[in-house]
This record gives C-alpha cells, sequence and structure tokens, in this order.
C-alpha cells in the first residue's frame, strides 16, 4: 500500500503538471461523463432478468432461453424456471414487506446497510482532502492523496467483484472487517500520536481496499439475493434507504466533529469498534449466499408455505 500511494501521486502530479485554474472544477466533472458512456453502452448487453420475464411480463420462453445461457444444462433451466413459478404461486403477490414472514431479510438488509456506513467509508470519501491535510500534507499534496484513494477504490473493487463469486459473499465480508479494524485503529493511533502522513496514507488506502474488497462488493449483491421475488424491489429500496439516511447522519455528524477535534483518531476509533461488532455480525448471523439460487435462498429467509 505505501509503495501503491507513492506511485499514484507521482503519477497523478505528472499527468497534472501544469494544470490549475478556475476551470479545474469543470474538468473534474466533466471527465465523468466517460466512464458513465462506458457503462451505457455496456449496459446495453446486460439480458433482462428471467424472474421478471416470467413474473411480470409472463414471457416463460424469453425467461428460459436465458436462464438456458447461465445454468449448466437445460435440464437445470427448466428446474430453475418450474422453481420461479412455483415459489410465486407460494408467496402471492399481494405480499407486504414489512410484515413477520420477512423479518428475518429486513434484519440482515438493515444491519449491513447500517455497518457500511458505519465503517466511515462515506466520511473518508467525502472529505478526504481535509482529512489529509490533517494528517500532515499540504493542499495540493492532499488533492493527489485524494486521487490515490479514488484509484485504490477502483482497482480494488475489481478485485472484490473478482473475488466475490468463488470467495463467496460471507468469506470477503470476514476478510473485510478484519481489514477495517486494522486500518482504522492504526489509522487512529496515527492521528493520536502524530505519526508521519505517509502512515495514514498507508493505512486509509488499506481501509479503502479492505472496503472494496468486502463492503463495497458484497452489499448490493447481498440485499438483492435475500429477499423473495414478490417484495425484492421493496426490499432492496429498504436497504438502499438505509444505507444512504445512515451515510447522511454520519456524514453530517462526522463534519461536525472533524471540525470540533481536527486531531481526527477518536472518529477513526469510532468507526473501528463498530467494525468489531460487524465482524461479530456477519460471523454468527450472515448467512453464505455464494452459488445458491434465489428460491433456494428465499425457503431460509421465510420458509416455505
Amino acid at each position: 500500500m505505501l509503495v501503491f500511494g507513492i506511485l499514484v501521486a507521482y503519477i497523478s502530479n505528472y499527468l497534472l503538471d501544469g494544470i490549475g485554474g478556475d476551470l479545474d472544477w469543470r474538468w473534474m466533472m466533466g471527465v465523468e461523463a466517460i466512464p458513465a458512456l462506458a457503462f451505457t453502452i455496456w449496459l446495453r448487453q446486460v439480458p433482462e432478468s428471467p424472474r421478471w420475464l416470467a413474473l411480470f411480463k409472463q414471457d416463460t420462453n424469453e425467461a428460459k432461453a436465458i436462464l438456458c445461457e447461465i445454468a449448466d444444462t437445460k435440464d437445470e433451466a427448466d428446474d430453475l424456471l418450474i422453481d420461479i413459478l412455483k415459489t410465486e404461486k407460494q408467496s402471492g403477490k399481494g405480499s407486504v414487506l414489512f410484515s413477520k414472514k420477512y423479518k428475518k431479510p429486513l434484519m440482515l438488509a438493515f444491519l449491513l446497510a447500517m455497518f457500511n456506513q458505519l465503517s466511515g467509508i462515506n466520511f473518508i470519501l467525502y472529505y478526504a482532502p481535509e482529512i489529509l491535510e490533517n494528517a500532515g500534507f499540504g493542499g495540493s499534496e492532499s488533492l493527489l492523496s485524494t486521487v490515490a484513494i479514488g484509484v485504490a477504490n477502483l482497482l480494488f473493487t475489481i478485485v472484490g467483484m473478482s473475488l466475490i463469486d468463488l470467495a463467496g459473499r460471507k468469506q470477503l465480508m470476514i476478510i473485510g472487517s478484519i481489514g477495517y479494524i486494522l486500518s482504522l485503529a492504526l489509522v487512529s493511533y496515527g492521528f493520536y500520536t502524530g505519526a508521519s502522513p505517509l502512515f495514514n496514507l498507508t493505512f486509509i488506502l488499506t481501509f479503502i481496499a479492505s472496503h472494496a474488497i468486502g463492503q463495497g462488493a458484497v452489499i448490493w449483491v447481498f440485499i438483492a439475493e435475500i429477499f423473495p421475488n414478490n417484495v425484492r424491489a421493496n426490499g432492496q429500496a429498504w436497504g438502499s434507504g438505509t444505507h444512504w439516511v445512515f451515510a447522511a447522519l454520519i456524514t453530517l455528524f462526522g463534519a461536525v466533529v472533524n471540525d470540533a477535534f481536527p486531531s481526527g483518531w477518536g472518529i477513526f476509533a469510532f468507526f473501528s469498534g463498530f467494525m468489531v461488532i460487524q465482524l461479530l455480525f456477519v460471523i454468527f448471523l450472515m448467512p453464505e449466499t455464494k452459488g445458491r439460487s434465489l428460491e433456494d435462498i428465499e425457503k431460509e429467509m421465510v420458509g416455505e408455505d
């Protein structure tokens, strides 16, 4: 991580040499159109959900065709389609999300989304330049180090995406939680003792890598998997809403705390403590959903009628 941070800072400084002025913020915003365009083009290649086709469009032929592409055999695709239609008949379309039947997925989605923000990820991303200035970097150095944070987030998100179906959701969460605890504790220690800026940056980057491999890769996949077909949209809205409410609260009060206590060690210790609780949540409460169909997961989450 130390070498990575130095390398990214050096490259960023070289690429940005000679750039400066009142138009910088426009370049920073405008360049975001490039990945957005690439994503829009790539999105055209993503097939429709076979469950959506079968249950809401009543197009079982197209649903079966897509299932045949992702299943190992035609018989497996037939069985998956049967399970999809069977599950829908059992659960019905009029199910209410906030009912006793769905208390387990509701609890899991709420806790996972809450812990995502109690890691401090958005606080660090939003206030990175200010945090890095408090860590000892100058104004321009803090902006360049923020580039290192963004690059680390991108690269390790790709690593997390490549591992999520190999290692599993729970395993990545355990790895990420341990990384959270250690990196946040060391950042807190660095701020408390007045360690070098490079020391703090190294463990901030370690924190970013831990998030990208763990929570960053898992949260939206897991929340989408644990809710049954007939309430999945509302269930994902519940998880997403919880995530962004906590994001707003942590960002709001984090800024107040950061201004009141510029040394910063206390807030990182606070986040590290909550990640210990997250690790216990993952070990004892979070189920593994790797390699399982949505219908199979539903049987564990809500049981069979």
